[in-house]
């Protein structure tokens, strides 16, 4: 783990746990771009303690969230857009929301110095994303391997954000911004369940919702190249011995990744797969 500005933890994702007989983890595209090529998973996880959302936004803010989503039971996963200008009134007392989820993401570097480039990132889509825990996934379908995550902490009470095959365990507060790469399977779980996503944790009470404030940071390929997950020919990867984070399937409660005798030919050219779907603009 290390350490910039005081608010700002970067947590080492590189070391990561890769199943025999593969030796490390690759993620194929559906973008044209990337028809038949493969990055490694971005090496880090950062966590921004952010101090601008009083107890009162917060609340204001997750209100209007809990009213969009409909989340019952564990793993349930629901999105729901929202404007800023609505955010802006469901939060009165902060100025320039997107602004200040900008310059905190900036401490982060993941986009570079350009602070306008943030903020643009951040202003062009917000989302509200609700849970009751989540079973371990990861999400690759159209561009979003070509993307960063940012979630940012609204509800949370006793529970963790866990990334099995990099050791992560981070508790979240209200407040905490995160940002990591979604190729890597994650769930939200309980700090007494060590690591496992227990549906049995969250079957009943107050504190078995979480909100978020979520969105995207669609890198271009010298900032993936930058931050050392350059996209590269499958071949390159095939070679390394590399399990396909786009093929893979994870057991919801330990994040075992399943069946790997059906992944033995996952970075082949041949089963390369290109979504119909527009590709992301990039930046």
């Amino acid at each position: 783990m290390t350490a910039t500005p005081a608010d700002h933890q970067a947590f080492a994702a590189h070391a990561l746990r890769v199943p025999s007989p593969f030796k490390c983890f690759a993620v194929r595209s559906e973008q044209a771009a990337h028809a038949s090529q493969a990055r490694a998973p971005y090496g880090w996880v950062h966590r921004v303690q952010t101090r601008f959302l009083d107890t009162g936004a917060l609340a204001g803010l997750a209100a209007l969230g809990r009213a969009r989503m409909t989340v019952n039971t564990f793993s349930d996963i629901d999105y729901a857009p929202v404007t800023l200008d609505e955010l802006a009134a469901a939060a009165p007392g902060v100025e320039d929301l997107a602004g200040r989820i900008g310059a905190a993401l900036q401490s982060t570097g993941v986009l570079g110095d350009d602070s306008d480039g943030y903020r643009h990132q951040v202003a062009a889509r917000i989302d509200y994303l609700g849970a009751c825990g989540a079973g371990f996934h990861n999400d690759v379908s159209r561009h979003w391997t070509a993307c960063l995550f940012w979630n940012l902490t609204l509800v949370a009470a006793d529970v963790e954000l866990v990334m099995p095959h990099a050791g992560l365990r981070l508790a979240l507060q209200p407040g905490d911004l995160v940002v990591f790469d979604p190729a890597l399977a994650h769930g939200l779980c309980r700090p007494r369940d060590q690591g496992q996503a227990v549906a049995a944790s969250f079957g009943s009470g107050d504190d078995c919702h979480q909100i978020f404030l979520s969105g995207e940071l669609a890198l271009c390929d010298e900032r993936w190249a930058a931050l050392g997950s350059p996209w590269q020919a499958v071949e390159t990867y095939a070679g390394r011995g590399a399990l396909d984070l786009m093929a893979a399937e994870f057991d919801e409660q330990s994040g075992v990744i399943k069946r790997l005798s059906a992944l033995a030919g996952c970075m082949l050219r041949s089963t390369c797969y290109v979504d119909e779907h527009p590709a992301l603009p990039q930046d």
